[in-house]
């Protein structure tokens, strides 16, 4: 029981900050940012070009996660930038959504399958 006080101490000691002045005050978040502004360079997740004349943008959010080791230390900290998809409307900003759900492992035994039946 004494393990689980502790934990819950130790987790409790680190706040997620409620937005993103207050994160990027904080060196350990304003890394987090940065990590994560750099692995969507590197995957080249979007191409920055001008938007079309009266259309209007969505906004983007940072999202932010503690991830503890089981004695309550911090592991890291983790920040995600995420598109306010919310705010879109069905047939004004979006006609259709498309999410891959395959993984490799399905598409392989698909194949397998498909071998083995000729």
């Amino acid at each position: 029981m004494a393990h689980h006080y502790a934990y819950m101490t130790r987790v409790a000691e680190v706040r997620k900050p409620v937005s993103y002045a207050k994160a990027s005050k904080d060196t350990n978040w304003h890394a987090a940012m940065e990590e994560e502004m750099h692995a969507l360079a590197e995957n080249e997740t979007w191409d920055l070009v001008d938007a079309p004349k009266g259309v209007k943008t969505i906004g983007c959010r940072w999202v932010y996660k503690v991830k503890y080791n089981t004695n309550g230390s911090v592991i890291r900290y983790k920040a995600r930038l995420a598109a306010k998809g919310y705010a879109q409307k069905y047939g004004m900003d979006y006609d259709e959504t498309f999410v891959l759900v395959a993984k490799m492992t399905i598409v392989r035994v698909l194949l397998a399958v498909a071998a083995t039946k000729r």
